[in-house]
């Protein structure tokens, strides 16, 4: 039997050769490839001639050319001559192969731990992950008691057997060149993800020249196939490095931490302070106790630093957040519904979104957005032009009815007036800045450790966005340069907001005084937002198509330019509300059916991208006036609820439940993509694409991202919104 298999060896050997000599013209790719295979027939004719009675080495050998080209982990052990690695690598590596070889149970369950080509490639199955868990099995027995009841045809060693050294898992990152992958273009989709089990004594660097030389001889199989053509990229043991804890941000961030706390603390001595006995009686504490709690209430005597102390009253704070009262005549209550619903509607877009670089058929998730059914939360982005809407809203809205300001602006000359604009934009920025700026740092200190410790590429790396470019973020700029390049790009609807707040103001201003002017202006600017996304859309040649929609993403999606739209139709409505407001009556039926038209046009814009496939004109004009109209039915949302008007539907949006969900709105549009991508990053598999899990998964972030709100809001939030009121107030008492 050995005779024949040698005799079939030999006559394989020769088609080879027949093929290489054939084939003169052919690529060196292909050169390559069957120089691989004459070489290892003949080291296989070479194993196997001496040894037709070895037994169980006989049965090892003939394996060995198999598993050099579907193992990665054995292959690296076949490349060993000739290389740099250290000689405790190669002794360590040889080992591994003889122990694999000769089947040894810790050496098969390295084998086994170790990452292989699974099925899937072509819809994006880039993750040949193997077992982290199986690999810190090899070094330590398995923590499981079976019964000694029961026959078993198990090896007892996958049990107990460890290796004779120390192994770790690590990750190394290719890039395929196949065709044969489905390629969308929208984040980097052609990495390949390759755990290996490795002995510790191999630096990372060595296995990356290791797989270097692996790949570049075409050794592994699926390159026949599937034509991946590799390029090793770089390497991860998965270990946080030392310089994560040097780190600005962190220590920012501990500082931050260690202040909130410091003063909520001594927010609670207020508290307690009516319960301290008068001066000079026992406290019931020792000596040095006794003095550092007087020396820390006769420091709280202070009254300005007792002032910007109860901005930060724990118990207070927790009941503002939760405090749900009757809606006043004066509020617009659709607001806290509005912006509750699409808060939470935003993040469930956000858990699929940061989902696509853990996803192993990505084709089939793209798939599942542009079915009809999935539109909701593939459209969820043009929800961003409600908060526009409302926020265009409400600053026209509490400027033009606050009739002392107004007059105060009419009287001020323009230096007076310069100074009250500052006094606005530092109250709107001590109330947004502080929970922003800590997410910011947050997001810098987690995508380090992410990039440091998780099994997956992640292709958006925020911490050294954030390291280079924070300025843009502090000064709320940093949606006028490329998407590419933003730290926490989220938040560049906070920019928008920001620039938007200021134009307002300025215009408002303006109005005061020459409001026929003003009115023009912002005519004009209407008509120059739309005219400038039509230039640009058809410059660029835009496309609704996911791939397209996200290369264009700074000239359309974050321009602030394009996304004034909103914003300029909330400034209208407020101004038409309240100049208006007698000829707004309608009869009952007209503003049933005015009510209900609002809801339909809402839902047909949400759907109107059920066609992705359509030429410039058509996507820019659908693009356009899909806002315009999404925007306007908003308007009359917002504009019926200030008037007390309303549906059943409408009466849902404005439940007193709504109120306590929209304080937290901002928290939550802030935090929910960190809270994804760290939970996403963290895990050891793959994820699968399957909408009834997605429904599970969103509602586990809902809860998770609730309650991080909830924490983040009474720390970095609430207490300087308190502090902006009060200093609002000692100004007013002042004047």
């Amino acid at each position: 039997m050995e005779l024949w298999r040698t005799f079939w060896l030999l006559a394989l050997l020769g088609v080879v050769k027949g093929v290489a000599n054939n084939q003169s013209s052919a690529s060196d790719w292909q050169q390559q490839k069957l120089q691989f295979y004459q070489q290892h027939l003949n080291d296989s004719l070479l194993e196997q001639l001496p040894d037709l009675d070895a037994g169980t080495s006989r049965g090892g050998h003939l394996l060995e050319p198999h598993l050099t080209r579907t193992s990665i982990i054995f292959g690296l052990t076949k490349v060993l001559n000739g290389s740099n690695a250290s000689a405790v690598c190669q002794s360590q590596l040889r080992q591994v192969q003889r122990g694999i070889l000769s089947k040894q149970p810790w050496a098969m369950k390295v084998l086994d731990a170790s990452g292989t080509k699974p099925s899937g490639f072509i819809y994006g199955q880039n993750y040949w992950l193997g077992s982290r868990e199986a690999c810190k099995g090899v070094q330590r027995p398995v923590g499981i008691t079976l019964s000694k009841n029961f026959e078993r045809v198990m090896h007892h060693g996958l049990i107990t057997q460890q290796s004779p050294f120390d192994m770790d898992y690590r990750v190394i990152y290719l890039r395929h060149n196949s065709p044969w992958q489905v390629e969308i273009k929208l984040m980097s989709e052609q990495i390949i993800h390759i755990g290996l089990c490795l002995p510790r004594a191999c630096t990372s660097g060595e296995v990356k020249q290791l797989a270097g030389e692996y790949v570049s001889r075409g050794m592994f199989a699926d390159n026949d196939i599937f034509d991946i053509r590799p390029e090793v990229l770089y390497m991860k043991d998965l270990q946080l490095r030392d310089v994560f804890y040097r780190r600005s941000s962190f220590r920012l961030l501990v500082a931050c931490v260690l202040a909130t706390a410091g003063l909520m603390l001594c927010a609670q001595q207020l508290l307690a302070a009516k319960k301290l006995p008068p001066a000079g009686e026992d406290l019931g504490l020792a000596p040095a106790e006794s003095e550092l709690w007087r020396a820390l209430h006769a420091l709280l005597r202070w009254q300005k630093l007792q002032q910007l102390v109860s901005c930060y009253d724990l118990p207070g704070n927790w009941a503002k957040i939760f405090a749900v009262r009757e809606n006043n005549a004066r509020e617009i209550p659709v607001m806290n519904g509005l912006r509750s619903v699409c808060a939470i509607w935003i993040m469930i877009f956000h858990v699929v979104w940061f989902m696509y670089f853990t996803v192993h058929n990505k084709t089939v998730l793209i798939t599942y957005a542009e079915q009809a059914f999935f539109q909701y939360v593939s459209s969820a982005p043009l929800l961003v032009d409600v908060f526009f809407t409302i926020s265009g809203f409400l600053q026209t809205y509490n400027f033009l009815r606050n009739a002392a300001q107004l007059d105060t602006v009419r009287r001020n000359g323009w230096l007076k007036n310069l100074r009250l604009f500052g006094k606005l934009l530092f109250h709107r920025y001590l109330r947004l800045g502080p929970l922003y700026l800590v997410v910011m740092a947050s997001v810098d200190v987690v995508y380090a450790y992410i990039g440091d410790t998780s099994v997956y590429h992640i292709n958006e790396r925020f911490d050294e966005m954030c390291s280079r470019h924070w300025w843009r973020n502090l000064l709320f700029i940093q949606n006028l340069f490329d998407h590419r390049d933003m730290c926490a790009n989220w938040s560049w609807s906070l920019a928008c907001e920001m620039q938007f707040f200021i134009l307002a103001n300025v215009l408002l201003f303006l109005y005061a005084k020459h409001p026929r002017l003003t009115k023009g202006l912002v005519a004009a600017a209407l008509v120059s937002t739309i005219a400038w996304s039509y230039a640009i859309g058809l410059s660029i040649r835009f496309q609704l198509s996911f791939d397209a929609a996200f290369a264009t993403g700074t000239e359309i999606y974050t321009s602030p330019f394009v996304r004034i739209l909103p914003y300029i139709l909330g400034a209208i409505t407020a101004w038409s509300l309240l100049e208006w407001r007698p000829q707004l009556a309608l009869s009952e039926l007209r503003e049933r059916c005015a009510w209900h038209l609002a809801l339909l046009v809402f839902f047909a814009c949400i759907y109107s991208t059920i066609r992705r496939d359509l030429g410039p004109l058509l996507a820019i004009s659908l693009f356009v006036l899909g806002r315009l109209f999404f925007s306007l039915s908003v308007c009359w949302m917002i504009a019926g609820s200030a008037q007390g008007r309303g549906v059943w539907w409408s009466r849902l949006l404005e439940a007193k439940g709504f109120q306590h969900v929209s304080r937290l709105s901002y928290a939550i549009y802030l935090l929910n993509p960190l809270v994804i991508a760290l939970f996403y990053s963290l895990t050891s598999a793959s994820t699968h694409a399957d909408p009834f899990m997605l429904c599970v998964v969103s509602c586990g972030f809902a809860v998770i991202v609730y309650l991080a709100s909830i924490v983040f809001s009474l720390a970095f939030e609430l207490p300087y919104s308190n502090l902006s009121s009060l200093l609002l107030g000692r100004k007013a008492k002042s004047a």
